[in-house]
């Protein structure tokens, strides 16, 4: 059993233990006093770490801390986190898709299409055409709407058979060419109908010209883009860009723009819902009028024109649109923006522009109230600037390349107007023309069929479901559709075989509307036909039957 002592015993014990072994008591002081500063190394170490995750604290807390940047201009102050950055709430918008107005008038493909050029439109053209083809022309015989319709739809047909730089002498070629053009109208009409077709009076143009570059196009173009919004509500995201259409010929506004493949044309500016690609608003840029002085601002103008009329979408733009001034105007119309930012813009705090000691893939938020700009780096030297009143938070993607959630729906929403371009460039009717009025009406049918596509599919989504060459086919039933009238009133039958075929067929009836059945005289043959005879309604062969004029039937 062990012995307990008192205090007094213990320290009596000691001393009598000190004074028999002297030279002990230094040894054993000195491992105490060795244990003791191994005691108090380990207990400085711990609060060396213990002050260094003090330090390692209060250094993150000084990242994390609400930093205060100023603009360059000095106008605007921007913090580096969103705590007093006020949410995004949208306004409601419109239902997308086709409007009421739209949906109650269509009813077959060619109604689509009725609805953008419309019989108004079919009546200008047919108006100035004929005014120009009578004061020019000799033997001149008016055009009626079915010869315009007509036209348009061997245009679309050209553009779906791929052959709008193929001569039309070649399209009319009895081995080469396709029959149904000659089936519709010949050679010589199409010609004259394209040289002819005008958009205004000639006559009362220059003093028109005086004040609108436009002028020969004008009134056609205002009363189709007058159209578009009427028959389509966009979706939340809306994209606005710029469109070349291509010309080289004479033109007072004609635009040289290098980074795109045509270089030279017309510019058209775009408003697209970004989901189908829809020409919801357009407008052709003339450049600034003689005399007065460049535009201030010119992309804050464009956006809001383009626009106008809209509430709860998001816009998504280039750096050419953006600015923090246009994202505050936009707001106070209940439409958010999303759009890169040039650099040299002076709302941006200096902090963004600088990469030099930024990691790769590394992302800087700068907030205010209503806006978040942040500056992403994506490789060594480059530095990528968005501005957005979406966003209100310093939100990144998971992904490798650790992109800011701004990137990733800007990069989801910008090709809006490049896909149109791509989808109507694929089955364009552009032709060869020296008239830049014509190059315009020639956009104009490729946006308005492609609009009508939009608009059927969304009437008739299990119409051809599945196909992936739906567009093809829906522009290869309009045009038929288109030319069909003209066919059927034709007097001359074409001396080809081929040709005549397709117009008797026409001419006749539809094929479908009559069940074909085998022939009564050939039956070892298995020939079909639809025709029946007119007396005792049996179903004969081109073979079998013989024709007879009025007056021999009776």
């Amino acid at each position: 059993m062990k012995r307990r002592f008192t205090a007094r015993e213990a320290l009596d014990l000691v001393v009598a233990t000190n004074s028999e072994h002297p030279g002990t008591c230094e040894s054993e002081d000195e491992e105490l006093t060795s244990e003791d500063e191994v005691e108090f190394a380990l207990e400085s170490d711990s609060d060396s770490s213990c002050s260094s995750d003090d330090s390692t604290e209060s250094e993150d807390t000084e990242e994390t801390a609400d930093l205060q940047w100023n603009s360059k201009n000095g106008q605007i102050l921007w913090s580096s986190t969103h705590t007093e950055t006020l949410r995004y709430n949208p306004a409601k918008g419109m239902t997308p898709g086709p409007t009421h107005y739209a949906t109650a008038r269509i009813t077959t493909l060619q109604s689509c299409f009725d609805l953008f050029i419309t019989e108004e439109i079919i009546q200008l053209l047919l108006e100035n055409t004929n005014l120009h083809g009578r004061r020019f022309v000799t033997d001149w015989i008016d055009f009626d709407s079915t010869d315009i319709q007509a036209y348009i739809g061997l245009l679309i047909l050209a553009g779906v058979y791929k052959s709008r730089n193929e001569s039309t002498r070649s399209l009319w070629d009895v081995e080469n060419g396709r029959s149904i053009f000659r089936t519709t109208m010949s050679h010589r009409k199409f010609k004259l109908l394209s040289s002819t077709l005008r958009f205004d009076d000639r006559m009362t143009r220059p003093a028109r010209y005086m004040h609108d570059k436009l002028a020969a196009f004008r009134t056609i173009w205002e009363k189709w883009t007058h159209r578009l919004p009427l028959l389509f509500n966009p979706g939340q995201d809306v994209c606005v860009d710029e469109q070349l259409v291509p010309f080289k010929g004479r033109c007072r506004f004609r635009q040289y723009m290098p980074s795109k493949p045509a270089k030279y044309g017309i510019k058209i500016w775009v408003t697209c819902d970004v989901t189908t690609s829809y020409a919801w608003k357009l407008q052709i840029y003339t450049g600034k009028s003689p005399g007065s002085p460049a535009e201030v601002n010119q992309g804050k103008r464009v956006i809001l024109e383009m626009t106008e009329g809209l509430q709860g979408n998001t816009v998504t733009c280039d750096n050419f649109f953006t600015s923090y001034g246009l994202a505050e105007e936009l707001l106070k119309r209940k439409m958010a923006l999303v759009g890169t930012i040039r650099r040299n813009k002076p709302e941006l705090p200096p902090q963004l522009l600088q990469i030099k000691h930024r990691a790769l893939l590394s992302s800087l938020f700068a907030f205010t109230k209503t806006h978040t700009a942040v500056s992403y780096v994506p490789k060594r030297g480059k530095n990528v600037l968005l501005l957005s009143t979406k966003h209100r938070e310093p939100a990144v993607s998971d992904t490798e390349k650790k992109k800011p959630v701004i990137i990733t729906d800007y990069n989801r929403c910008k090709g809006g107007v490049d896909n149109l371009d791509k989808v109507v460039g694929t089955y364009s009717c552009r032709r060869r023309t020296c008239r830049w009025p014509v190059v315009l009406f020639y956009n104009l049918v490729d946006v308005s069929t492609f609009n009508s596509f939009v608009l059927w599919s969304a009437v008739d989504p299990s119409w051809n479901q599945g196909k992936t060459f739906r567009r093809r086919l829906f522009l290869e039933e309009l045009g038929k559709a288109l030319v069909m009238p003209q066919i059927s009133r034709r007097q001359r039958i074409p001396r080809t075989p081929s040709t005549s075929t397709t117009m008797e067929d026409q001419q006749q009836g539809d094929p479908n509307t009559k069940k074909r059945k085998v022939c009564t005289f050939c039956t070892d043959k298995k020939k079909k036909s639809a025709s029946t005879c007119n007396k005792c309604g049996k179903h004969i062969c081109k073979v079998h039957t013989i024709t007879y004029c009025s007056s021999c039937c009776e």
